[in-house]
């Protein structure tokens, strides 16, 4: 596979598949995940069904995603949101709703509110949390793009998966399974375990 190019096409597509599907997550997860943790109306309201939602295994979005799209790149791709954006939403808000106190009431004291009070007191204070959302996010991403390509000819690692396995060509499906596994640990150590490491250092959460 390596030799004829299979394996780095279907690499290739899977990563390109995983960055949008991931890139949305976030852009969704976090601000969701902040109105979950500063209002306490739509906390009440929405915390249940996104707990619901996230409980559900993400491959159950397939049938009703190419009900919506059809067999397209977008199917997958919203496959692989709905696998990860509820992670990231419960983390953020977790991370928001473990803030100190304290440091919201002198916020409030020396009159910082409005973007002032998001993006220089409460977004950092919980950044720990949040990096944790997105480390969480990117697994459960991965692991639904995966079921999603598994049983979706589409291209990409998946479908190599299942190519293999109809040809019974054991040393494929393994060479593949390596290779999922390959990729997962090397994002997960290199770049989010890094990026959490500092953060943690930067907070007193780790030893420097």
């Amino acid at each position: 596979m390596a030799r004829d190019g299979r394996l780095w096409d279907g690499i290739t597509r899977s990563m390109g598949r995983l960055a949008q599907g991931y890139a949305l997550s976030v852009l969704i997860g976090v601000p969701l995940g902040l109105l979950l943790g500063r209002v306490k109306f739509l906390r009440r309201l929405l915390r249940p069904l996104v707990v619901g939602l996230q409980a559900l295994p993400s491959i159950c979005w397939l049938p009703l995603a190419l009900l919506w799209f059809g067999l397209t790149e977008t199917s997958i791709i919203f496959v692989v949101v709905m696998g990860s954006v509820l992670a990231i939403a419960i983390a953020v808000e977790d991370g928001i709703m473990h803030v100190d106190p304290l440091l919201l009431r002198v916020a409030s004291t020396y009159g910082i509110r409005g973007a002032r009070f998001y993006g220089g007191v409460l977004l950092p204070a919980a950044l720990p949390g949040i990096v944790t959302g997105l480390k969480l996010g990117w697994s459960f991403a991965w692991r639904a793009l995966m079921a999603g390509e598994l049983l979706y000819v589409s291209g990409g690692l998946g479908q190599l998966l299942t190519m293999g396995r109809e040809l019974m060509e054991i040393p494929q499906v393994m060479a593949v399974m390596v290779c999922i596994i390959a990729v997962g640990t090397l994002i997960d150590r290199v770049l989010f375990q890094t990026v959490e490491l500092r953060v943690r250092r930067r907070w007193g959460l780790a030893p420097g």
